[in-house]
């Protein structure tokens, strides 16, 4: 049995060969497709990123299970223990029109949830990185967000659902801006979680909708670098399907109460 250090140290490699993948890509509109819709983009470089991850994984640990966007579950062991969840590009319309925020992710997980995580900053060239219960790393060097007091001068990441604004994310975006702190909409989900994990962003409030496979690796990466992670009933240990804020202690409270009392109002238990 592999350990989850082992595991981890697997998935930096396979993110700093994505870097690499994305780095020597030249997309454009012209060469790339939309899958459900004209602003759901894909590219053959997430398409060739996927395949090598689900290559590597198949050859050195062939009883792993693979789901990944780009293919869905190609790779099922039938006594498969441990699943590895890819989006070979998180933020593909930034990429095709070479905006510099689009991400690699990849989470593994076992029995216990979420294990091992790795998301890729392409622009920056950097990995972040976490293993469950062994913190959080930026290029192998520890990292860990600062705990805060409040909004006010701090940065509030979101991302849209499916392209359209989720469920009281204006009253949200008001009440930060009203608060003084800024709210960002940059386009990856996982670089969004991580970077509170690595002291980036105060919070990264995500009500709308995502798959594991936007989620889970960074979320992990926010939880082992000291972030509190909530779902809509409040602090949750594992990753909230239904919705999901990231925060530095010291400000979830605030944030949490912005989106309950925008999105939910009826009383749900605060964190």
């Amino acid at each position: 049995m592999n350990s989850l250090v082992e595991l981890h140290d697997f998935a930096v490699g396979l993110a700093q060969t994505a870097m690499t993948m994305m780095a020597a890509a030249r997309p454009r509109p012209d060469d790339a497709a939309t899958k459900k819709d004209p602003a759901d983009w894909v590219t053959p470089f997430d398409q060739a990123i996927e395949r090598h991850v689900r290559q590597q994984i198949a050859e050195c640990h062939p009883r792993h299970r693979v789901i990944g966007e780009e293919y869905g579950v190609t790779d099922d062991p039938p006594e498969a223990t441990f699943t590895w969840y890819v989006d070979p590009i998180d933020g593909t319309t930034n990429f095709v029109h070479g905006l510099p925020w689009a991400s690699f992710s990849l989470a593994g997980c076992d029995e216990q949830g979420v294990a091992v995580g790795v998301v890729a900053d392409a622009a920056r060239a950097q990995v972040l990185s976490a293993v469950r219960g062994g913190g959080t790393w930026i290029d192998g060097e520890p990292a860990r967000c600062a705990p805060g007091t409040g909004l006010a001068g701090g940065i509030l990441l979101t991302e849209w659902s499916g392209g359209q604004p989720w469920p009281g994310m204006f009253d949200v975006l008001t009440g930060v801006s009203a608060r003084f702190g800024a709210t960002r909409i940059m386009g990856s989900c996982a670089l969004a979680l991580a970077s509170v994990g690595v002291g980036r962003a105060t919070a990264a409030l995500l009500p709308g909708r995502y798959n594991m496979w936007d989620v889970a690796a960074g979320a992990l990466i926010a939880r082992e670098g000291g972030a509190q992670i909530c779902g809509r009933g409040g602090l949750d240990d594992a990753v909230p399907a239904d919705g999901m804020l990231a925060a530095v202690p010291g400000v979830t409270e605030e944030v949490f109460g912005l989106w309950r009392a925008a999105a939910f109002p009826a009383p749900v238990g605060a964190p």
